[in-house]
Parts: structure tokens; sequence; C-alpha cells
């Protein structure tokens, strides 16, 4: 059976990310018509309602491959990361873990509404229970922390199975032109509200593998919206684009051969430029939604 993320009435929206102490916005949707979500500026929401075209329909279509490419990478990737904690090996495990978490943070958004995903793949410590935690995290810290695999097996073996699982029901799923719309904006969110401060990898200290991936998601879903959105409005086209040439030009800055600096390097003034320049391009994004409002 197919699935949509929000499939009726009034239901609840994880904005910022799915885990505990994040922020939650309340979502509408209407499944007659055109599709509501909802805009908050301000701490006000308000509804949009977006037109259900042929044209966004196949933006809708497009991005639903992209998010199973990613589900299928973020399978693949994070077996050889299980793999290598269940070999014991530390250093190996330390160099995958990054790279293994992209392809999460680029559809954290979609994957983060599919049941209890997130806080099992992506919980920080304190986010759940500590009997319940697992997931990346409780690995991170393990290898970051205490320089071992030694007792993380099983949250490595539980870590795949919800990985795979999570691949599964992505294959399932639906998307509407309305999840481009949030889902492009909530991966800018992720970077503001976790990213940027260095909260997420406490122990690892690899926020920019997961700042570079919000970003790219976050383009992908406006790339698929962008043929709609230029006949509406091209020189807000012309805004975006230029929003997020600005964020990846800043972060080229950290960039060392496939990988990144550790987060420590960034100082606070250097954080605060990176900062501006996601806020810079999330107000542009922000108003997508509302040009492509029926």
């Amino acid at each position: 059976m197919r699935r949509t993320l929000l499939p009726l009435a009034l239901v609840a929206l994880v904005l910022a990310a799915g885990c505990g102490g994040r922020q939650i916005v309340s979502s509408e949707r209407e499944v007659t018509g055109g599709e509501t979500t909802a805009e908050t500026t301000g701490g006000e929401t308000t509804a949009l309602q977006i037109s259900s075209s042929p044209e966004l329909e196949e933006a809708a279509r497009g991005y639903k491959e992209y998010v199973a490419t990613q589900s299928t990478l973020l399978a693949d990737r994070t077996e050889e990361f299980v793999d290598a904690v269940l070999a014991g090996d530390v250093e190996r495990a330390k160099e995958l873990y990054g790279p293994a978490r992209v392809p999460w943070e680029r559809i954290e958004p979609v994957a983060a509404q599919l049941g209890e995903y997130d806080p099992r793949i992506d919980a920080r410590e304190g986010d759940v229970p500590d009997d319940e935690w697992g997931g990346f995290h409780r690995i991170e810290k393990a290898l970051w922390v205490r320089g071992t695999t030694e007792g993380q097996e099983e949250y490595a073996r539980r870590l795949l199975r919800d990985v795979r699982n999570l691949q599964g029901a992505i294959e399932e799923l639906e998307l509407r032109p309305v999840d481009l719309v949030t889902g492009s904006v909530e991966l800018l969110n992720e970077v503001s509200g976790s990213k940027i401060t260095g909260e997420e990898e406490r122990y690892s200290h690899t926020d920019l593998y997961d700042i570079w991936a919000n970003v790219q998601g976050s383009e992908a879903a406006f790339e698929r919206l962008k043929p709609a959105l230029e006949k509406e409005d091209p020189a807000l086209v012309e805004e975006v684009e230029a929003g997020f040439d600005e964020v990846y030009a800043e972060l080229e800055r950290y960039r060392r051969g496939d990988g990144w600096v550790s987060y420590t390097k960034l100082g606070e003034e250097e954080r605060r430029r990176l900062s501006q320049k996601v806020d810079a391009l999330a107000e542009p994004l922000s108003r997508v939604g509302k040009v492509l409002e029926e």
C-alpha cells in the first residue's frame, strides 16, 4: 500500500528536526482540491494552498526518485560503516561515519515523518531515554569519546536494520508538491536549528558533512519546483539560486579533499558568517510556497 507523508486533516509536522527538543510546527493538509501546508513567520502559522498542476505533480515524482536514490545510498554506506564497527576497526568506522550520514541528512524531513525512524536512527544523547538510545549518535559517542567499538555491535546491527526498513518504506511513499515546498525549507531550518551550533555532531564534530548535505537536499527539492516557479516569479528563482551559490561558496572554504575540516576549526565569526549565508538563503526560499499558492 502506498502511503503519503501527511494523510489527513491536522497533523504535527516536524520542521527543525525530528528528535526531542526540536521545533514542532503544526501543519494542515486537505486531500481534496489543492494541498495545504503551513508557513510559519514570526510565530504565526498561516495555511498555504499549493496547486496540484501536472507540472508540480511531475516535480513530486522527480523528487520521489531523488529520495529513493538517497535512501539506497544511505543503506549502502551504513552497511560499510556497520561492517567496520562489527570488525572492531575504530579508525575505519570514524572515517566512514560522516559520509554515511550524508544521504540521511539530504532527506531527513521525509524520513522523519515515516514512523519512528528519526529517533531510532538519529536521536542525540538526551533526546530519548538512555535505554532507548541507539542509532548513529550512540555509536559516534563510543568511537570518539571512548575510542572503541566494544559494546556497539547490537546498536550497529539495529541501525542497519532500521535504515533498510526505511528504504523499503520510502519505496512505498507517495510525495506531493507541498512536500517539496516544506522539505526545502525544513532542511535549512535543520542547519539553523542544530547544525550551526555544533550540537548535532557533538563528539565527532563532523557537522560540516551534515550542513553540506542539508543544503544539497534543500536545493534538490527547489530544483524540481523551479520550472513551475520560473513561470510565476523568475526573479525569485534567481534570488534563491544566488543564495545557494553563496552558501556553497562559504562552505568550500572548509572542504579538505573528499571531506571537511572538523567543526571545531571554525571560530565564532566563521560560524556566524555561515549562519548568515544560510539565513539569507532561507528568506527567499520561504517565499516559494506563497508564489505557488492557488
